[in-house]
């Protein structure tokens, strides 16, 4: 059995035509289907209240169904058009001629005008700016001292970028606000700057430290004493070990990535590398005549393996 006409519209049964006409328009635009999508329980809501005001806003039908000489279905009467007619109908069925119940005109304006109300509004928000993303190719000095970048964006603007020590390939850094206009009032969108931090020929990053081949002479390796050697902040004066062999490793503290917030600054590692060069004559009688005080095989030990 459909539920009584009078409970779904919500009036008492002596509502006059005006107190029901108001009760169904409210109800239609409350639980239109164009105003609930993906809300079945509405349309069938919408539905029943169309049916239900079909009945109540005929006056002869009206005074039928308080006479008892009709239900609240309608049965006796044009079925093509009652009230069960409507309630059954498929969920997800449209309404147009052929479906049946439709609201009347007024209360289409209404609920075209609730739609445009919601587009409007919709249009007006603040809006937030879109994220604009781009790539910055970094000096690995700048990358390990930290520097200042600019950025040339597809319109021309030069966007400077604060580049903190440390970055690496792939980093993002985000700046907010220099990204897509914001609409209606709303903050402008972020610029994300995906780093690309190029090689450097002299040295090598390992997490904070870097690393780097320092080639020396015969003489200063054998003897020792003050080189001076590139870092990433400067030339530095650096007193070598006498009888410093290839492949010695000698480290500089706090010479490689600059500190930066809570992180200590790493350090430089320099690889001893003997470079001959050109030997000259005497060089050359030199070693002809001479004899280590205690020879050593630097080869010894030296085993293919099987």
């Amino acid at each position: 059995m459909a539920e009584d006409p009078y409970k779904t519209l919500g009036v008492p049964r002596d509502a006059s035509p005006e107190a029901i006409k108001s009760a169904y328009r409210k109800l239609a635009r409350q639980h239109h289907p164009d105003l609930n999508p993906g809300k079945p329980e509405a349309e069938a809501r919408f539905k029943a209240i169309s049916a239900a005001n079909d009945l109540l806003s005929d006056p002869e039908k009206r005074a039928r169904f308080d006479r008892g000489e009709i239900d609240a279905e309608g049965q006796e009467q044009r079925p093509q058009h009652s009230y069960r007619h409507y309630a059954e109908q498929p969920t997800g069925e449209k309404y147009g001629p052929r479906g049946g119940a439709r609201p009347d005109a007024e209360v289409f304006e209404d609920l075209f005008a609730d739609l445009f109300e919601q587009r409007r509004r919709a249009e007006s928000a603040p809006r937030r700016g879109m994220d604009e993303s781009y790539r910055l190719a970094v000096p690995f000095l700048h990358a390990v001292q930290g520097a200042t970048e600019t950025l040339t964006l597809p319109d021309g603007r030069g966007l400077s970028v604060k580049i903190p020590p440390g970055v690496e390939t792939g980093q993002v850094l985000r700046l907010r606000g220099q990204g897509g206009p914001g609409r209606n009032g709303g903050p402008d969108g972020d610029a994300l700057i995906e780093l690309e931090v190029a090689p450097h020929k002299l040295y090598r990053r390992e997490g904070n430290d870097l690393h780097m081949d320092l080639p020396v002479t015969v003489k200063e390796a054998v003897l020792g004493g003050p080189v001076i050697v590139p870092t990433p902040g400067g030339p530095l004066r650096v007193t070598l070990p006498e009888g410093s062999d290839a492949g010695r490793q000698i480290r500089l503290r706090g010479r490689g990535v600059a500190a930066h917030g809570e992180r200590a600054a790493g350090d430089l590692f320099l690889t001893l590398r003997i470079v001959i060069g050109t030997a000259d004559e005497a060089l050359k009688s030199f070693l002809r005549d001479w004899t280590p005080e205690h020879p050593e095989d630097p080869r010894a030990g030296l085993e293919a393996a099987p």
